[in-house]
């Protein structure tokens, strides 16, 4: 197990400020970070990843408003379960809305704007954008706990002969994406608890048959599962992949969840063989979930040394004196019209001042350019965490860097 050293050197709060990708500000609000370019890049980085993950399995992008009527979750049934979470906002005119603490209900009114032959199902959305929940002071905690939080959630709208193969295209999603990162998942079967059924939205037998599907996709599949009885959505059961991170912490983090109520409270069907109505269901599913929350996971698995594909810095150019910057700006312009993330540091200050600031900022690469360097048309090549790599060419340099890219190591 970690000790609290470990944990301390890790902390996200801290790893933030120093490599600075994000801050709070008292001005803004507690719970509400703001992202400086570098933590921004992580972001969409992270966000590009899973919708190209996600684009090979059909999915299309939507958009949605980040308010809405409170009669939207009057029929979700969000606003009986957490109408206390909610941030609210009255208009002039005197109506009712709300921040949107959550994505599917106004997907559901994308699906619902025709009615579908089954020809056209699965319907896919994926939509990355920002919720918020009036979170309590005392339980925020820096990215891991905010009031405002990015889902890169999708929803399957779909028949329910269709589910499982729909849930088992995500779970391949899930695990490409963790595996890049060295994370062991295992699933946990989150279902209802039959003893307290107030909690959950519709019948037993819609909850029984649910659950039953699930059961059977992770059996087909495998997976080496525990049972999380209580922990399902308030609409439906789910799967929750649990990961340990390099501290030995386990955490939650995919989530596939199927829903036979959302679809019965809007109404949601499409038109089968015979010609007639017949109801869908739903399947929603987040690969990172809260983005703000997984970055606090990622920031403290890897230290803030992210790996060269992720980093939002990814080659320092270091000129020993102001007779090599001409050379090591032509080299920083090479690699960034390579679309390699590179920056020149040529200030006024010694060498090795400015190899040890690459290195605490966990710069995967830093390129020495010298004498010997200018005349030879090469750099001196160092990583981060193995050290000197020699004098390479600039080919050969950009070959090292960009299958390091490729390879997402």
């Amino acid at each position: 197990m970690p000790t609290t050293a470990e944990e301390k050197i890790n902390d996200h709060k801290r790893l933030g400020r120093e490599l600075d990708l994000f801050v709070f500000s008292d001005l803004v609000g507690s719970g509400l970070p703001l992202w400086t370019p570098k933590g921004t890049l992580l972001r969409d980085t992270l966000d590009d990843f899973v919708w190209q993950l996600r684009k090979q399995y059909g999915y299309q992008k939507v958009e949605i408003p980040h308010i809405t009527k409170r009669d939207l979750y009057e029929t979700s049934g969000h606003w009986d379960k957490f109408q206390d979470d909610l941030f609210k906002i009255t208009t002039r005119e005197g109506d009712l809305f709300a921040l949107k603490p959550m994505n599917c209900p106004h997907h559901t009114q994308i699906y619902a704007r025709k009615l579908w032959s089954y020809r056209e199902l699965p319907q896919r959305y994926a939509n990355s954008t920002m919720c918020y929940r009036d979170e309590q002071t005392g339980e925020l905690n820096g990215l891991a706990r905010t009031r405002a939080f990015t889902q890169d959630d999708a929803h399957v709208f779909c028949r329910e002969t269709e589910v499982k193969e729909e849930f088992l295209k995500i779970w391949e999603i899930v695990e490409t994406f963790y595996k890049t990162f060295g994370f062991h998942l295992k699933i946990r079967l989150s279902f209802r608890d039959p003893k307290q059924p107030e909690k959950f939205l519709g019948d037993q037998a819609r909850w029984q048959s649910a659950e039953n599907i699930l059961r059977e996709i992770t059996r087909d599949k495998g997976a080496e599962t525990v049972d999380g009885i209580g922990e399902a959505a308030f609409y439906g059961p789910k799967l929750d992949f649990m990961a340990k991170d390099n501290l030995g912490r386990e955490w939650q983090v995919a989530t596939i969840q199927l829903d036979m109520n959302m679809p019965e409270r809007f109404d949601l069907t499409c038109v089968n063989e015979k010609g007639e109505k017949e109801r869908i269901v739903m399947i929603h599913a987040a690969i990172m979930g809260s983005i703000e929350r997984f970055l606090s996971v990622l920031i403290e698995h890897y230290g803030g040394s992210f790996p060269v594909w992720l980093a939002p810095v990814q080659v320092i150019v270091l000129p020993i004196g102001e007779k090599h910057r001409n050379f090591a700006e032509k080299v920083a312009y090479l690699f960034q019209e390579n679309n390699i993330r590179a920056e020149l540091n040529a200030d006024n200050e010694p060498l090795g001042k400015r190899v040890r600031s690459g290195k605490t900022q966990k710069i995967p690469y830093l390129l020495v350019i010298g004498d010997k360097e200018v005349e030879t048309q090469s750099v001196s090549m160092e990583h981060r965490d193995t050290g000197s790599l020699g004098t390479q060419t600039l080919s050969k340099s950009l070959e090292i860097i960009q299958k390091a890219i490729a390879d997402k190591s």
